[in-house]
């Protein structure tokens, strides 16, 4: 149900996910998708010229990174990554692909040896979607979780 009383809409409708990962030539394609796949379990990837690259319009495809960001209690910092990388209505950070193919989110601000995993949020109303990723919190504590 949406937020209509709160004059908030329905923000998890148009959200837009772009994930991609270059694959080096030194490297196994099951490899950089299996990274890929512990952080995006649901994303559907397909090899574009040297890149594996996967999109989704569904807020679902962000559940596995949702969690993730709570049981590592890494909330603070992913927020502060995702907002300072916002412009207008779209967040683009990195994440370690070494990391994410054990299963944890590791925020890279340049590039790592194997290079990174690219991700790309979009939403009209950016913050809301951060806000469900990762909260304000007080004394490691969400201030509000926010629900679609």
């Amino acid at each position: 149900m949406c937020d209509w009383f709160l004059r908030k809409g329905c923000w998890w409708q148009s959200v837009r996910l772009r994930v991609e990962a270059e694959v080096k030539s030194t490297e196994a394609r099951e490899k950089v998708e299996a990274a890929i796949k512990r952080i995006f379990p649901t994303l559907e990837l397909s090899l574009v010229g040297s890149s594996l690259v996967g999109e989704s319009s569904s807020v679902e495809s962000l559940d596995r990174l949702h969690q993730l960001l709570r049981q590592q209690a890494i909330r603070d910092s992913a927020r502060s990554v995702m907002l300072r990388s916002r412009r207008d209505n779209i967040a683009r950070f990195m994440l370690n692909r070494q990391v994410a193919f054990v299963g944890k989110v590791s925020f890279t601000g340049g590039e790592s040896p194997l290079g990174p995993i690219i991700v790309t949020l979009e939403a009209p109303d950016i913050e809301r979607l951060i806000d469900y990723l990762a909260p304000r919190t007080r004394e490691g504590k969400p201030v509000r979780e926010i629900r679609y």
